[in-house]
């Protein structure tokens, strides 16, 4: 991080923390859901596809690469610090940047899919790759079990 300002890193935690916030709350309310994923192979790329039922609201997990994704099904608002809402609707393609988590209201059952370059074999290798680990401190100090979280 040597490149990122005293500033630019405060405006970073602060949005982090907005989206650890709303993730606390989400999780206080609503019961924690369970998310069919589909992991994809082929010689030097990774797919995964997620299923988001209609009326879901889920946060993402910080992405540390840019990649692909493509909406194949449904629709969403989504919430990104420092852009703000926008509303996708099947079929949509976009790029995903580094340092992205989101916020998601699934509106219509929704499928997701992420594309990354890798010649990794394993999902558990490739998550340590491409995501940025991140514990949710307000959530150590919760009761609330479980963590509403998707990569997308």
């Amino acid at each position: 991080m040597s490149d990122v300002t005293t500033s630019q890193a405060n405006d970073l935690e602060t949005r982090m923390a907005r989206l650890d916030n709303a993730e606390a709350l989400m999780l206080a309310n609503f019961e924690p859901r369970e998310f069919l994923v589909v992991h994809r192979f082929t010689p030097g790329l990774y797919a995964r596809e997620i299923f988001m039922p209609a009326g879901s609201i889920i946060t993402s997990k910080i992405h540390r690469t840019e990649h692909p994704y493509v909406i194949s099904q449904g629709r969403v608002s989504v919430f990104i610090e420092g852009k703000g809402w926008e509303q996708l609707s099947a079929p949509h393609t976009g790029i995903t940047k580094p340092g992205t988590r989101r916020l998601l209201l699934i509106h219509e059952d929704t499928v997701w899919i992420t594309f990354h370059p890798t010649e990794l074999e394993t999902v558990e290798e490739i998550e340590a790759e491409i995501i940025e680990p991140h514990t949710n401190p307000l959530l150590e100090l919760s009761e609330v079990p479980g963590l509403l979280e998707v990569m997308g």
